[in-house]
Parts: structure tokens; sequence; C-alpha cells
């Protein structure tokens, strides 16, 4: 086992001090859903969260429904680019973005983007299953073989890791959140689909956000 990987009580091995190359398979499969709760649970500050297309904003949705929340519709890929957005014009925010594996390969780039111009309050979170759920489960390019971890941590985003656990994911998000530097999150997620869905008005998703954040029109 590589000197950097620790294991926990359950078995799984945390893999966030290790570099990339197959951490994810050490990994335990978790649930979006439950995650989700988790992590906006640990929100105390009205911290703005952006909610990627399909699942990962519809349980961002049912985990509890918050102002200073985004849902996104229909613009896969934009998830990290928009958070990115926000956490530039409010720098006084912490800003998270929750996105999919088979969104972020639609802009795998934005992850430079990030790395050059390291806000010091953004947080993404990667839920990876391998498969485009929403439309199918169709298996994506990079399932079984792409480590997104070892991806952000070449693009130069060293403050990225791999989720052991879900105790692992509670300390992850928290150092995140007062880290001062941008972290990625990458989670190992099971199948289940969505819990709930999102009331599907752009218009006042839209305002909400931006009254709950502050942002004039």
């Amino acid at each position: 086992m590589n000197t950097n990987m620790t294991q926990n009580q359950s078995g799984a091995v945390s893999a966030h001090n290790a570099p990339g190359g197959g951490a994810a398979h050490n990994a335990k499969v978790m649930n979006r859903f439950e995650l989700t709760k988790r992590l906006v649970g640990q929100l105390k500050h009205e911290e703005a969260v952006i909610g990627g297309i399909g699942n990962a904003n519809f349980d961002l949705w049912a985990a509890g429904q918050r102002p200073q929340n985004f849902y996104m519709l229909g613009s896969m890929g934009l998830t990290i680019p928009i958070g990115l957005g926000v956490a530039i014009a409010q720098p006084q925010r912490h800003v998270v973005a929750l996105e999919g594996d088979g969104s972020l390969l639609m802009q795998l780039g934005c992850l430079s983007t990030v790395a050059m111009l390291k806000p010091k309050n953004f947080t993404m979170v990667l839920w990876d299953n391998g498969i485009y759920q929403i439309t199918g489960s169709q298996p994506t390019p990079a399932a079984g073989h792409a480590d997104f971890v070892a991806i952000a941590r070449g693009l130069g985003l060293p403050n990225s890791n791999w989720a052991a656990d879900e105790e692992d994911f509670d300390r992850l998000f928290a150092t995140a959140l007062k880290s001062g530097v941008p972290s990625l999150i990458a989670v190992r997620i099971d199948n289940k689909p969505g819990v709930g869905a999102t009331d599907r008005d752009p218009v006042q998703i839209r305002t909400r956000f931006m009254q709950g954040i502050g942002a004039k029109k």
C-alpha cells in the first residue's frame, strides 16, 4: 500500500494524501443524496451551492431548499464555470459546485481555469458513478479507467482528493470550507436515482438565487 494512504476502521482506504493512480478504486461507493444531506448540514454561513443538471440538483433540492442554492437546468458541463464566476464575484462567500462525472468531461478544461485563478472560496464536489445516469445510464468514456483526482492534480489543483467513506467526506468538506485554496472532492457514488425533482422554473430559480446571495439584477 502506498505509504501516503491510511486505512480506517471500516477497512476503506483514505487516498486524500496520495498521488492519483488508482486511488479511486479504494474508495467506498456511497449514495449521493445521503452525502448531499451531510454537506448541506455543514453550511452555516450562507454559502452558495450550484447544483449540476439532473440528479445532482434533484438531491440538492430534496436535501433542503435554501435561497443560496442554484439549480441548473439543461446546461451540461457548466456547474464549475458558473460556481467559479460566483466565487470571483463574491470573494467573501464560499461557493460549492456539485458536478457529475459525465458533465465534467464536457468541460474538463475548466479545472485549468480554476487552478490558474486560485479562488480561495471555491469547493468542487464530483459525483462519479461512471455513467450518464439521467439519459439512460450509458457508460461515460472515462468509466473504469480515468482518475479525476489525478487529472485535477495534474492540471494544477493539488488540494484534490478522493473521499474514502462518509466520515472522510465530512472531514474533507469541512477542511475545504476553511482551507483558503480551491478544493476538489471526488466521490464514488452508486446508481440510485436522484430524490425528488427540482421545480423547473428558470426565472424563479434565478431570482431566488440572486436574492439569496444579495446580487443586483
